[in-house]
């Protein structure tokens, strides 16, 4: 038996008046998701440990059966196994963002995330400029995809001044910056490698893309995670567009599919995807298949992007899979990580919707899939990174 594992990132949300009361999800053509939901088992599960912040760090961490409580470091050192990365044990690994403010203060508000979804194209020598120009034997610039980098802090877990907490981008955007700045300031060597940055990217001779500060967050030690088919038997893969999906497969051994226009957006290569995945599981056994789409259109609060992100998911994903894989025996988990309610314009904690359908999976017979339906059946799974060992074991596959 082969297992597919589907993930939408961001895909569960609130209902919103504009849809006349449902959510994106409710709203969207999912004809595929709601067939293999009312022939499985259909329930909800807690993918955020309670004090931890809903990330996609951790909430992915737990889809992949590993306890972020007990392995979760940050998310920079996630997305540095994705890089390969050698890192000594008390480096401290930031993830960087090339963001957009309106000013670099306390009167300063966070315009965008993500720089206007900066190109690699673009981002790579800006990265690389602020290495040649501000890395030194304490900092070091990594250049990573579109918006998403790295900066390694040489023995920074051992800097009392490095451990606060910023706020991701994506969670202030459009909200004040001050409360980070704030943060930032005790340590004087990260507040200036800030301002430095500042002044380069404001320079239009280096730089004429929408990045006019660098934003440091998520950072923790080197992550090691257990090797994944040892623990879980199964040879397998990840398929994403982001660092941070891919670090959690190199970091457990997985194999790691790179695919030709896969974007992590609207547009990204859908069709690279399934062939990938079906070309992976010609040998092996278990596929976790990452789509970033929703999780954007729910960070830029784009309703009608969000809904067509949800639909492109299920006409383009699961419905060649299912048509692909119709005649062999197959165990599908399809979730989302985290929600990322149009209305919050980021991640909430609330427990995620998911489908489990296969060999001895008993029919939940709701009609749809959604946060609702899913709620309704009154199943849910307090510790979500359990989710992959309870489906195996309900397709006898433990």
């Amino acid at each position: 038996m082969k297992i597919l594992y589907l993930i939408a990132d961001g895909m569960g949300g609130y209902p919103l008046d504009e849809l006349g009361g449902k959510t994106t999800m409710e709203a969207a053509v999912t004809p595929n998701m709601d067939e293999l939901a009312k022939t499985g088992i259909v329930g909800c599960a807690q993918t955020v440990p309670e004090g931890m912040p809903p990330g996609s760090d951790v909430a992915n961490m737990s889809l992949l059966g590993f306890d972020p409580a007990e392995y979760h470091t940050g998310r920079g050192p996630i997305e540095a196994a994705a890089q390969g990365l050698e890192l000594d044990p008390d480096d401290l690994v930031w993830r960087l963002n090339l963001v957009t403010v309106s000013k670099l203060n306390i009167d300063g508000i966070m315009r965008d995330y993500s720089s206007g979804h900066i190109s690699t194209e673009v981002s790579k020598p800006l990265v690389e400029t602020l290495q040649e120009r501000l890395g030194n034997d304490r900092y070091k610039f990594y250049p990573g995809i579109q918006y998403r980098h790295l900066l390694v802090q040489k023995d920074g877990a051992n800097d009392p001044d490095a451990q606060m907490r910023i706020n991701p981008p994506h969670d202030i955007t459009d909200k004040s910056i001050k409360y980070d700045l704030r943060a930032i300031s005790r340590s004087p060597d990260l507040w200036d490698l800030i301002f430095e940055s500042k002044e380069i990217l404001d320079s239009r001779e280096v730089n004429t893309s929408r990045a006019n500060s660098i934003w440091p967050w998520g950072q923790g030690r080197p992550l090691n995670l257990p090797d994944f088919k040892e623990k879980f038997g199964l040879d397998g893969a990840v398929i994403s567009a982001v660092d941070l999906i891919k670090g959690l497969g190199h970091a457990s051994n997985m194999s790691v599919i790179d695919v030709e226009g896969a974007t992590g957006l609207l547009d990204t290569n859908y069709e690279g995807k399934v062939e990938a995945t079906l070309e992976f599981l010609k040998e092996n056994n278990f596929a976790f298949v990452h789509l970033e789409g929703p999780d954007e259109c729910g960070h830029g609060g784009d309703t009608d992007d969000k809904v067509e992100a949800i639909s492109r998911f299920d006409a383009l994903v699961v419905a060649p899979l299912r048509e692909a894989l119709k005649d062999e025996e197959i165990a599908w988990i399809i979730t989302c990580d985290h929600f990322t309610p149009i209305c919050e314009r980021t991640h909430t904690m609330d427990a995620v919707p998911f489908i489990i359908n296969g060999p001895g999976c008993d029919a939940s017979n709701v009609e749809t899939f959604s946060e609702q339906t899913a709620e309704s059946t009154g199943l849910k799974l307090e510790k979500g990174y359990e989710l992959l060992s309870y489906a195996l074991e309900k397709v006898g596959m433990k």
